[in-house]
């Protein structure tokens, strides 16, 4: 679980990874933007097969609104597009926050890699072409406020995915009848990963390669943990390590599942679900 360095982006960050374990495959859950940093859940080799389940885990990030100026990133990076004199009090700012929990329609950020008829947003703001994107609906489960000042303030969000934190900072700013954009962002924890599992870069190239290095990584079950586990015996793990459904026993046995895991001995053999007591793989792990 990489903690992500500011001004480095999340390909970059992959890059390194793979490049350091020499890995002949890698890849992330969940893209953070350069300018942001914290958890970056990185998977190697036959455990980026968990990708989607760990991508799709609740999100926290920690970040502060930057009162008085919109910019075109909606973040500290793009250029300054409008401004304004109000500087919302504490009482304000938390009267609002209700109104940004629960499930609401957000409207992404133009530079965003959302694609519009097969090119990236970004791309074609750039470009100087316009951008439309629509609402579409995510869930925030929390929203705080940590610090308040009258130039800046600090929030903590806890929310699911494909929430843009660049879009929230912008909308309660125009609600409360003045401009903001992200001033900085850190992502505390990613499904099961948080702060306290992260490694740095400075870290994992300081460890000697071999099993200094490969201690420094968390098992695939990791980032299963928050599916339910099914163990199986051996006949079970021979027949699902071949993609094959089987039968559960046991008075404890699931009837149905719509995701969970099985494995043999601690290890992990395949996620999928359970219909009619069958286990039925979706990817097999090797």
């Amino acid at each position: 679980m990489l903690n992500k360095p500011y001004d480095f982006t999340s390909t970059q960050a992959v890059g390194k990874v793979r490049w350091l374990f020499s890995a002949a495959k890698a890849g992330h859950a969940g893209t953070l933007d350069p300018l942001a940093t914290g958890i970056l859940p990185i998977a190697l080799g036959e455990a980026t097969k968990a990708v989607p389940q760990v991508q799709d885990g609740t999100k926290i990030y920690r970040f502060s609104i930057v009162w008085g100026s919109a910019t075109t990133t909606d973040d500290r990076e793009g250029e300054v597009i409008a401004t304004s004199d109000v500087r919302p009090d504490r009482a304000a700012l938390e009267a609002v926050l209700p109104r940004f929990t629960g499930l609401i329609m957000q409207r992404p950020p133009i530079f965003s890699a959302l694609k519009i008829d097969g090119e990236r947003a970004y791309d074609l703001a750039r470009a100087g072409e316009t951008v439309e994107l629509a609402e579409r609906p995510i869930e925030i489960d929390t929203l705080v406020l940590l610090e308040h000042g009258a130039e800046q303030s600090v929030l903590e969000v806890t929310c699911g995915k494909g929430t843009y934190v660049r879009s929230l900072a912008r909308d309660i700013a125009e609600v409360l009848g003045t401009r903001g954009h992200v001033g900085s962002l850190h992502r505390a924890a990613v499904g099961p990963f948080s702060d306290e599992d992260a490694v740095t870069l400075e870290e994992l190239e300081a460890a000697e390669a071999g099993e200094a290095r490969d201690a420094l990584l968390a098992p695939t079950s990791a980032g299963l943990v928050d599916l339910p586990e099914i163990r199986l015996d051996a006949s079970q793990a021979s027949a699902v390590g071949n993609g094959n459904p089987v039968l559960l026993t046991g008075a404890a046995a699931p009837a149905q599942l719509d995701e969970c895991w099985v494995s043999f001995k601690g290890k992990v053999v395949a996620t999928g679900s359970v219909e009619f007591g069958q286990f039925q793989p979706r990817r097999v792990f090797h």
